[in-house]
């Protein structure tokens, strides 16, 4: 083994471990003190009671990347409370790429929740629902974001894939830098069944629970990218797709647990489904 080839690997190693520290990583931006890093930075907790929520963000900022987190969702009976996890950039025409996962009663399944907006217009949702309970143990939830292509997995795998359509006039996010936020808070006026259903707040505290962040990403810094165009080997991910079989762990989620597709949703779109619609 070469030295240069050893110092590489001893830096993605550095990398790697220091991405896990939420105190390295993460701001905890509001809450009141509802939201906590634990566990010397490996451990970070949010909560939400009757008075408020709780949430956080990256310290970075990124133009593309592979986000990973490791998340335990409220467990019981969550109806009315959402805990987000998304990738958005700054103003007024935003951009945005989100996993929101959606409570219910106790003993009905979770939904994931997924949309993309470009430039401040969204109005592209997928729903999902699991094929494991969410609240028992830890699962990773991923975000992959390339000039190509988005694509959103939970333990390896695919979910939903958002591909760049530029060329037939479909916006993609590719232009504004990033940050990973991620909250919980009470939506029951619309979260659980159309509103339907309300915060039971006896059962509060209610509590997420995040570990094993993981950003592998062009990081972004005075107007500039970290990502270099004569290293693209350190960032596969730039360019990577869904091979064959990925492909077929896509097609069976989307077959056996997706529950809302906006292009299938023609009530809502009477002029016309969406141009991406004949791809997707």
């Amino acid at each position: 083994m070469t030295t240069s080839l050893l110092l590489s690997l001893l830096f993605s190693f550095v990398i790697l471990a220091s991405a896990a520290n939420f105190n390295q990583d993460i701001d905890v931006t509001w809450g009141d003190g509802r939201g906590k890093i634990l566990e010397n930075g490996n451990l970070l907790t949010l909560t939400l009671d009757k008075f408020s929520g709780s949430g956080f963000q990256s310290k970075n900022q990124y133009l593309f990347g592979k986000i990973d987190m490791n998340i335990k969702l409220v467990p019981g009976n969550s109806a009315g409370t959402v805990t987000t996890y998304y990738l958005r950039s700054e103003g007024s025409t935003w951009d945005e790429i989100d996993f929101e996962f959606l409570g219910n009663l106790s003993g009905d399944p979770y939904i994931v929740h997924t949309n993309v907006y470009t430039q401040g217009k969204g109005d592209k949702e997928q729903q999902f629902y699991l094929w494991f309970d969410p609240t028992k143990d830890f699962h990773t939830y991923s975000l992959l974001w390339n000039p190509q292509r988005i694509i959103f997995s939970v333990d390896g795998t695919p979910i939903r894939e958002f591909k760049n359509l530029e060329s037939m006039g479909v916006a993609f996010p590719k232009s504004q830098p990033m940050r990973v936020y991620s909250s919980l808070w009470n939506a029951d006026d619309w979260a659980t069944r159309g509103g339907l259903v309300k915060t039971d707040w006896s059962k509060a505290p209610f509590t997420a629970a995040y570990r094993n962040y993981k950003a592998e990403a062009c990081f972004w810094s005075s107007g500039k990218s970290s990502c270099s165009s004569t290293s693209p080997s350190q960032n596969s991910w730039l360019s990577q797709e869904l091979d064959i079989t990925s492909q077929q762990r896509l097609k069976w989620v989307q077959k056996n647990y997706m529950i809302y597709n906006y292009c299938t949703d023609t009530k809502r779109f009477p002029q016309g489904l969406p141009k991406e619609c004949s791809v997707h």
